[in-house]
This record gives structure tokens, C-alpha cells and sequence, in this order.
């Protein structure tokens, strides 16, 4: 297994620290509860409620080891104090019909594209490193090229 270093904001890393701790105490515990009234329950060879207490105890083990090697592996990205888009920025693009959309550039395991969280390594995050506002992107999409006006970026 690679330990090559993952590049990702201090928002990210808290966030993965946040949820590592809360695997650890509050889920364990619920699991630990739900598997103890299986085991009240009787006979566990043919406990469908002691076999799922047991998927779900496996199932965190194995996104606290996960976790916890992403953690070890992170490389924290200080954030870019020039106003150039880097990791961590917050960035508002202006399209051609005048349409504004958030981004935020994150570390490949911080990914939410609901919440506009896209990658450094995706190709918007690509194309937008570097650029500063009033600068023009361009973008290939799938019905052609769509050029966007960065309109600001923040690091709050």
C-alpha cells in the first residue's frame, strides 16, 4: 500500500478528526448497545439482529482504519495568501448568461459535489488553480467549451 501524501485543507483534516472521534465513541457505543440486547435475546446462530450489529461493527472498524490512514497520510495545504486559487479557496465563477456558482477547492477525500466541493485534481479545480479574480476560464464540457469570469475567492 502507497503512503504517498494526500494534499487536503485544515478544514478537511478537523472534519476527518471530528468524525474519527465521533466512530470511536458515540457509533461504537451505539453498536455495543444494539449488539448487547441481540445477545439478550437468545440463541445468536439465527439472530438476524446479532448478524447486523455485527455488519455494522465491521463497517466502522473499517472506516475508522480508513480514517485513520488518511489522517496519517495528509499533507495540510496552508492556505494562499497571494489571492490566487489554491486548496482551500472559495471561489464564485460567473458563466456566460451571467449565472454565479460557489466552489470550494478541496483535497481529493474532502469531495462533496452537492455542497460545490470539488477536487483540486478534477478538471475545474485544475483549470481554476492559480487564476485570480476578473480572470477568465475555460472549461470543456460535454456540449462544448463554457468560459467562466472568476468573480472572487476567499480563504475564510
Amino acid at each position: 500500500m502507497t503512503k504517498e501524501k494526500v494534499p487536503m485543507t485544515q478544514r478537511g483534516y478537523d472534519k476527518l478528526q471530528e468524525t474519527l472521534h465521533h466512530l470511536k465513541t458515540v457509533r461504537r457505543e451505539q453498536i455495543s448497545e444494539y449488539m448487547g440486547k441481540a445477545i439478550e435475546d437468545g440463541d445468536l446462530r439465527e439472530s438476524a439482529a446479532y448478524d447486523e450489529a455485527r455488519m455494522q461493527q465491521s463497517e466502522n472498524e473499517a472506516r475508522i482504519a480508513d480514517i485513520e490512514l488518511q489522517l496519517e497520510r495528509a499533507q495540510i495545504i496552508p492556505e494562499d495568501n497571494t489571492g490566487a486559487i489554491g486548496l482551500g479557496a472559495k471561489v464564485v465563477l460567473k458563466d456566460a448568461k451571467g449565472l454565479e456558482r460557489p466552489f470550494e477547492i478541496v483535497g481529493t477525500y474532502e469531495v462533496d459535489v452537492l455542497k460545490g466541493k470539488v477536487s483540486d485534481a478534477s478538471p475545474i479545480g485544475a483549470a481554476l488553480h492559480g487564476k485570480r479574480a476578473g480572470e477568465t476560464v475555460e472549461l470543456q464540457g460535454p456540449k462544448g467549451v463554457n468560459k467562466f469570469t472568476v468573480v472572487s475567492v476567499d480563504y475564510d
